[in-house]
């Protein structure tokens, strides 16, 4: 049977690579992103459907819950570092602006979207999160908000997993290919990050993609509540 996935933040980076890994199972994939032009541009490459929706607006939230009869897969993989505080702004009020533009983009995202579709989740479906190695440690912020969506994970799963819907956390390490940096990776810190790995390489969006598909495969179906680390050994877990 054709699934339903919605993916929000899903026209770029890993989010893309997620929605083109259901696309290719032949499910009905819609992506999520803030910006018309590359909503449309990734609908069209990966032959799925695309919606603006900012995943933080309520509004808009409703608005696309509104569009859907059922959800099989929900990937909340919006999300990103945080807005740029306002040029003069006093410092605490500086310091302010990050901290909820971080809470709004990586928590209250997931949490609006998957309360927005609640309801339309069908028994056997998942609802998978994009965490971070950051809420482990030098996540500042961002972090924070992403330590803020494991906890909130492990509340969902209790409230879903009687209706048959799992929900976890993927969190991934460092990840080439996206532009998460904003131009700022340079190579003496890519070095360092693939060095604190393992195997001794960055993580790519398929690698995550990889992982989603498996959480929301038969395979998964008594995993949840849980945070899945995918870094290459670069934070462990006992």
């Amino acid at each position: 049977m054709t699934r339903t996935v919605l993916v929000t933040g899903g026209s770029g980076g890993i989010g893309r690579a997620i929605a083109a890994r259901f696309a290719a199972d032949r499910a009905q994939v819609v992506v999520t992103g803030r910006h018309a032009d590359t909503v449309e541009r990734t609908a069209k490459d990966l032959g799925v459907r695309g919606v603006v929706c900012d995943a933080t607006d309520p509004t808009q939230t409703a608005a696309l819950a509104e569009q859907l009869t059922t959800v099989d897969v929900l990937v909340n993989a919006a999300g990103g570092l945080p807005a740029p505080a306002p040029d003069g702004a006093p410092p605490l009020e500086a310091l302010l602006a990050e901290w909820s533009s971080s809470l709004s983009r990586n928590l209250l995202s997931a949490v609006l979207t998957t309360a927005s579709v609640r309801d339309r989740l069908t028994d056997g479906g998942a609802v998978i999160s994009i965490g971070s190695i950051g809420a482990e440690r030098r996540g500042g912020s961002y972090g924070a908000a992403k330590a803020a969506l494991g906890a909130w994970n492990t509340s969902l799963s209790a409230q879903l997993a009687p209706h048959g819907v799992t929900s976890n956390v993927i969190s991934p390490g460092y990840v080439t290919g996206t532009d998460f940096f904003r131009g700022g990776m340079t190579d003496a810190r890519h070095t360092a990050l693939v060095q604190e790995t393992h195997n001794q390489r960055p993580g790519t969006p398929d690698d995550i993609a990889e992982t989603a598909f498996f959480l929301a495969s038969p395979g998964a179906r008594h995993i949840t509540a849980q945070t899945l680390h995918v870094n290459g050994g670069a934070f462990t877990t006992r």
